[in-house]
């Protein structure tokens, strides 16, 4: 009898119906099928495994997330540990702080007639709409505070710790900005200039010249010394984008200074941009070894698919079966009240690179 193939010894099981499964139960079962369905199985596997090892867990953050419905989703990761560091466009954090503030975004169409949208001041994002006007207070509120603070360069970290601190004392409401304050996460915002965050901080610099003086390229010094402090790293991407770009970024300019660093020791994206076009926010995960962002032997999982589809199915079976995890996870502890940020009462400065000889033979 001919030898079965070695390629032929995991047989595909179809899905089994059942009432009453659990999230996590559908993911388990969903190991078994094909396609992006098992990749998302294979993706809360992979993140419970960033959970029980001793890595610091960056979240990249693309796309309309906070105006589709997401930002409580990403701020319960925040709250509860599942991800150190948060790195986001400036668009999902002002979406954020929108509905933080007590306002909301409405379910619209994609049909709609933009032209009469604009004569009521309605702004379109896809499906979802929100008012103008609102989003200019936002902007005014924005730059009062910055406005407020002292004159000098802020990282975008430092920054949207006090946007956030401002927010809370301000609110006392949910959201990722006002989470991050409250559990001591650094949120970094590389694009921050692209976002009505970035409007309203030119505006703080209308009202007084140098208010609103941000310092992106401490941003990498920052990063990537918290890199260099612990070079055990993990990248969690939704939506790909600059976020995307920025977490790698972080490890290969940290690996120029510390040859303890050697790419995330694992990774998982979300996305629904596709590589062969040669966007950064499409490109796999195999493609970011050859930078030297992803470790060689890294688990690592690419779910094609639409964040507004996967992360609540993802979230919510790991809230079932990761809190175990969770209770003896051992996080990085964070100061960031000022320009100088510490992990782990270690000082991670913003303005020069640590540099770590390599170790003695």
């Amino acid at each position: 009898m001919k030898k079965k193939s070695r390629f032929l010894q995991t047989p595909i099981e179809p899905f089994m119906v059942e009432s009453g499964l659990a999230s996590h139960e559908v993911l388990a079962r969903m190991e078994r099928i094909s396609f992006q369905g098992r990749n998302l199985a294979t993706a809360h596997r992979i993140w419970h495994r960033m959970l029980e090892d001793d890595v610091t867990i960056f979240l990249g953050m693309a796309g309309a997330l906070s105006a589709g419905g997401l930002r409580l989703v990403v701020a319960h990761l925040i709250a509860h540990r599942y991800v150190d560091c948060l790195v986001s466009t400036g668009a999902n954090l002002y979406h954020d702080l929108h509905e933080t503030r007590g306002q909301r975004h409405y379910v619209g169409s994609p049909h709609a007639d933009d032209a009469a949208l604009a004569e009521e001041h309605i702004d379109r994002v896809y499906d979802t709409y929100a008012s103008e006007d609102e989003f200019v207070a936002n902007d005014i509120w924005i730059a009062d505070y910055a406005a407020t603070l002292e004159l000098r360069p802020y990282t975008t970290r430092e920054f949207l710790y006090l946007l956030g601190g401002h927010l809370w004392k301000t609110t006392k409401r949910d959201g990722i900005l006002t989470a991050a304050y409250r559990a001591n996460v650094p949120i970094f915002c590389p694009a921050i200039a692209d976002s009505s965050i970035g409007m309203g901080l030119s505006q703080a610099r209308q009202k007084i010249a140098s208010a609103g003086h941000i310092d992106t390229i401490g941003d990498i010094v920052e990063s990537a010394n918290m890199v260099i402090q612990r070079p055990r790293t993990a990248s969690i991407v939704l939506g790909g984008g600059t976020p995307k770009n920025f977490i790698n970024q972080a490890t290969v300019q940290a690996e120029f200074y510390s040859p303890q660093v050697a790419g995330h020791r694992y990774a998982l994206q979300i996305v629904t941009d596709v590589p062969h076009f040669g966007g950064a926010s499409g490109s796999s995960l195999e493609e970011a070894q050859s930078w030297g962002k992803l470790g060689a032997d890294s688990p690592r999982v690419s779910v094609q698919a639409d964040a507004t589809i996967a992360l609540p199915l993802l979230v919510s079976a790991l809230a079932t079966t990761a809190p175990p995890v969770l209770a003896r996870r051992k996080v990085p502890i964070f100061t960031l009240a000022s320009r100088t940020m510490t992990i782990d009462g270690q000082t991670v400065s913003s303005d020069r690179f640590e540099e770590v000889n390599e170790p003695a033979v």
